[in-house]
């Protein structure tokens, strides 16, 4: 009749609480189980054959294996010295003449299970073989089994030694599947934590790009238009009121965007909740062209190629690089114009903003000082990698400053070969 899960329970429950117990309290653990192992060695010392007379030396099997036992005492520290006492104990009274059973070998059996159980396959196999060769001549020269025959006074002690050293091997290979499952578990939990840390990073970047992008494109923006509108309130009022209206235009933009980006960082699962406005793409593109001429900076853009469909992280993408680099036209360079130039040409979208500023430093130490400032040009490279595209950002030889980049069609995995975004 099978058993039931709750009796299995109980004997697992028992065989925890015991464990529990020899790891709090070991020396009282092992004197109960050396005391008991005593008695069954003076009980197996008192043994005869019918046939054969007993052993004239009582009090010196007893004496013997006592020693033998109290050896056990240090198996935890020396198993080594352990097994060789309790042989030596063992040889010297089987060869006086004590019979010899599973009784008079207990000490014996449970030293060579802690050497298997505690030291490696080579040691075990060492002092393992030495010991069960050295009862076994015991057993063939000792007069109290000569009414036996060699094969049964061999056969038996090898099969009772061999068995400890089993048993203290299983015990060694479960002892190291817990820790491996232990150690596995623990690596899991610490990949879990890893990897929660670091999606929690990427999103604070993702999050913080977007909100650079948004407000510091609308608040230059604002601060370019308020600029010249105040430089043009005397002289020409009617273009100023249109710089005005431009500006609450882009100011009411910015506001919009923030409550989008915002409202997606508190989105949850009610299904009642306000629906949330679509990605920014390039389809937006002549509305951020006109709040940037309204600055004063007249902007042109061409086409090349056949305008394909993107994929709403590539068209994301491709506005912002275009919005961050017309920012960058706008508050740092002294330049009046800028050309947007969009070239669709095999799996690619090729992007290129450029302006007609002065010519930028001529120095390496000069240019990567320029190329350091802001988190603009690390932030347009970043989003280009996100989705596997590369940007290029400089000086041109001619003058003003040019953003390069090549967008797949089709977003694909950044390649991490290459140096870390921003570099």
């Amino acid at each position: 009749m099978p058993e039931s899960p709750m009796s299995i329970s109980h004997e697992r429950r028992y065989a925890d609480r015991l464990e529990e117990f020899a790891a709090r309290r070991p020396f009282l653990v092992d004197l109960a189980l050396t005391l008991a192992l005593m008695g069954c060695a003076t009980l197996g010392s008192a043994l005869t054959l019918p046939s054969a007379d007993p052993p004239d030396q009582d009090k010196t099997g007893v004496a013997l294996m006592g020693v033998a036992c109290l050896a056990l005492l240090k198996h935890r520290t020396h198993p080594r010295t352990t097994v060789a006492v309790t042989a030596v104990c063992t040889v010297v009274a089987v060869a006086q003449g004590y019979l010899l059973t599973p009784l008079l070998l207990a000490p014996i059996m449970a030293a060579l299970y802690w050497l298997a159980a505690l030291t490696d396959r080579r040691t075990t196999r060492a002092y393992g073989i030495t010991t069960m060769v050295a009862v076994m001549l015991a057993a063939v020269f000792s007069d109290s089994m000569d009414h036996l025959s060699l094969l049964l006074r061999t056969i038996g002690p090898f099969f009772w030694l061999l068995l400890p050293l089993a048993a203290g091997k299983m015990t060694q290979l479960r002892r190291a599947y817990l820790s491996s499952v232990q150690a596995r578990a623990e690596h899991a939990e610490r990949t879990r934590e890893e990897e929660a840390r670091l999606r929690v990073t990427e999103e604070r970047m993702r999050i913080a790009r977007e909100l650079h992008d948004v407000v510091a494109h609308h608040l230059a923006l604002a601060n370019a238009q308020a600029g010249t509108a105040a430089h043009l309130a005397l002289d020409n009022p009617p273009q100023t009121k249109k710089i005005l209206t431009d500006l609450t235009g882009t100011t009411s933009s910015a506001l919009r965007e923030l409550k989008a980006t915002l409202g997606l960082l508190r989105q949850n699962d009610d299904p009642g909740s306000a629906p949330l406005e679509p990605a920014p793409g390039l389809a937006r593109l002549p509305e951020l062209v006109s709040a940037c001429e309204s600055a004063g900076l007249k902007i042109t853009v061409t086409t090349e190629g056949e305008p394909q469909s993107l994929s709403p992280g590539v068209d994301l993408t491709a506005f912002r690089i275009v919005q961050e680099a017309l920012t960058n036209v706008t508050k740092h360079a002294a330049a009046e114009a800028a050309h947007v130039r969009l070239e669709y040409s095999g799996s690619r979208l090729m992007i290129t903003v450029s302006n007609d500023g002065p010519a930028g430093p001529t120095t390496p130490a000069a240019f990567e000082a320029a190329q350091r400032r802001g988190f603009g040009v690390m932030g347009m490279r970043e989003r280009a990698r996100s989705i596997g595209g590369d940007l290029c950002a400089g000086h041109r030889p001619e003058g003003g400053f040019e953003v390069s980049t090549a967008l797949p069609l089709h977003p694909h995995a950044p390649d991490h070969e290459g140096n870390s975004p921003g570099a």
